[in-house]
């Protein structure tokens, strides 16, 4: 039976605010799991659970700074600022919606968080009103624009980071800022000033974050660095930008062994970097997929190739599969398609890649994980 329609279980609260409650608490147990196992936590709407950050990549935030003070501009639900209080004297958590900053500082007192100032006050008007000096101000600009709905280049979010750089490196020398990981990583170069590093941040193959260090008159070539946080060892290739559009790759017919890159190297953009950095060859300048003879660490999955053939109906209907996960990578078709036109259901043990070779032939690849 729903919460919703039965008798009132607390007084004063209405079955409409507990079902709220115990929905927002439920989007938590895996995204933030130190909120959902706290007792005496107060949960907002599910959208603001929704638009935070997980603990895995807040958590990662502190590992890109240091110091004694840090302003969290767009606070929100306070988990970046409650990681930021692990590594910072003061922290200070700037929230517009007086609701919403209410809450966090309920939570705060109950996760024993007694090193964060809460300013109920809009971020950027915070900081024109104080006269500190800041070692690192933070900002994750909402991505929703009253006029124009979800937005992804940087001028139309809010704050407009962009047009306030000049107010931002007044009061500090570092800033932090988290952006959507569709934001092209080239238009965002672009509209900013002093990009000193990007972090492409996926979690268990999920981009979830681009995070953007600005340093107050940086002028060297930015660092572009991707991690894929996993449960067991965190996958991390790093490089400058430009080298990518200076390198030049080798290519081959498939090999022993085949090597998909994960997510966060994939978004970076460093396809023929990627390749020479472990010594491997390229399937086809637009096939992110490369091959070698011996089997080497590689940040992302490795198969062991089965089978090579053709793609053509005769040939692919002779290998009898079943059932097979299927990645396309440079191919016009899609999977649903072709597991219509195949017969071949979901899951099992077998890889089935379809692809485009160097010499421009479609081709698919049966692996195994190796």
């Amino acid at each position: 039976m729903s919460v919703l329609l039965k008798k009132p279980v607390f007084a004063g609260v209405s079955q409409k605010e507990l079902a709220e409650q115990l929905e927002a608490k439920k989007k938590c147990q895996h995204k933030l799991p130190l909120w959902f196992e706290t007792p005496q936590i107060y949960y907002p709407k599910k959208l603001n659970i929704e638009q935070t950050s997980s603990e895995e990549t807040a958590r990662y935030k502190t590992t890109i700074t240091e110091g004694k003070s840090l302003v969290d501009l767009t606070g929100g639900f306070g988990v970046d600022s409650y990681f930021f209080g692990q590594k910072f004297n003061t922290v200070f958590h700037c929230e517009l919606n007086s609701c919403l900053s209410e809450i966090v500082a309920h939570n705060f007192k109950i996760l024993d968080a007694k090193n964060i100032e809460i300013i109920s006050n809009d971020g950027l008007n915070f900081l024109q009103e104080e006269n500190h000096h800041f070692d690192w101000v933070y900002v994750d600009p909402s991505r929703r624009n009253d006029l124009k709905g979800k937005v992804f280049r940087l001028s139309d979010c809010s704050p407009n980071v962009v047009d306030h750089l000049k107010l931002l490196f007044r009061k500090t020398e570092n800033v932090l800022l988290k952006t959507s990981p569709l934001l092209d990583i080239s238009a965002g170069i672009a509209e900013l000033r002093f990009v000193k590093e990007i972090h492409v941040v996926a979690v268990n193959n999920e981009v979830k974050e681009l995070l953007w260090v600005l340093k107050k008159d940086f002028s060297q070539t930015i660092t572009i660095k991707t991690i894929n946080l996993k449960n067991s060892k965190n996958e991390i290739f790093n490089f400058k930008w430009g080298n990518e559009k200076k390198t030049v790759s080798n290519y081959s017919q498939p090999l022993v062994y085949l090597y998909e890159p994960n997510v966060s190297i994939l978004k970076s953009g460093a396809f023929k970097l990627t390749g020479n950095a472990f010594s491997l060859f390229k399937l086809h300048e637009h096939t992110h997929l490369y091959t070698s003879n011996e089997l080497v660490s590689f940040p992302g999955r490795r198969f062991k190739i089965l089978a090579s053939v053709p793609y053509n109906k005769k040939k692919l209907r002779a290998m009898k599969i079943e059932k097979a996960n299927i990645t396309l990578r440079n191919f016009p078709e899609s999977v649903k398609s072709i597991r219509t036109k195949f017969k071949i259901k979901d899951g099992g043990e077998t890889y089935l890649f379809f692809t485009t070779d160097h010499e421009g032939k479609y081709v698919v690849l049966e692996c195994a994980k190796a």
